[in-house]
């Protein structure tokens, strides 16, 4: 059985650990520790990257890339749109010298990291998101996606256009979408990594025999 919680709940736990327990660039530096840990990565790595947090994550995994001698490269599809963590890890990206493009070789890449979209995502996935996950899915690359695959929603596991990963990186604890709706057809595989946020509200255990 799997514990999950609701992207609400998560964001509630989210919130109370960085204000009573984690700083929140501290937590940010776990998930992407957790991610790059999970991973045998094979350069040249793609990094996608949205515009909130879960781009943070992926700065993350990239920096560690570097420090650990595998090739990779950004691809930023909002050039100017960073959370406020993400831009602490981005600058660290920018000055250890991680190229950063706009637009990606796709069909280069040996491993592409999914950090577009996080579990909080909602209704159509639109331009440059769109044409960046197609993009994904024709690779041919082993995909890893953080948190969550983009383009499914965090509660109800539903997408009309979504990542299809080799392996999906839950941080903390997994959400409702990972088990429902299209995650079966979404994720091959999939585990979780405790990153030490507390859990504030309602947890449900799903069997993961037929997921």
């Amino acid at each position: 059985m799997a514990v999950c919680v609701s992207t609400a709940v998560m964001r509630e736990s989210d919130r109370w650990t960085i204000e009573n327990l984690v700083p929140s660039k501290e937590l940010m530096a776990r998930a992407g520790r957790s991610i790059f840990e999970s991973v045998d990565w094979k350069g040249p790595v793609g990094i996608i990257c949205g515009k909130g947090n879960n781009a943070g994550d992926g700065f993350v995994v990239a920096n560690l890339l570097k420090e650990n001698g595998i090739n990779c490269e950004i691809v930023l599809l909002y050039e100017h749109s960073f959370s406020e963590d993400g831009k602490y890890f981005f600058d660290k990206c920018v000055a250890a010298g991680i190229p950063v493009v706009t637009e990606g070789r796709y069909g280069s890449y040996n491993t592409i990291l999914d950090a577009i979209f996080g579990t909080g995502f909602r209704g159509e996935v639109k331009e440059p998101a769109r044409s960046a996950i197609e993009k994904i899915n024709a690779s041919g690359a082993y995909v890893v996606s953080a948190d969550i695959n983009s383009g499914l929603n965090g509660d109800t596991g539903l997408g009309e256009l979504y990542v299809i990963s080799d392996l999906t990186v839950s941080i903390g604890t997994y959400k409702y979408g990972h088990f429902i709706g299209k995650a079966k057809e979404a994720m091959k595989a999939k585990i979780n990594c405790d990153i030490g946020i507390k859990i504030i509200g309602e947890t449900k255990e799903i069997s993961e025999e037929n997921t």
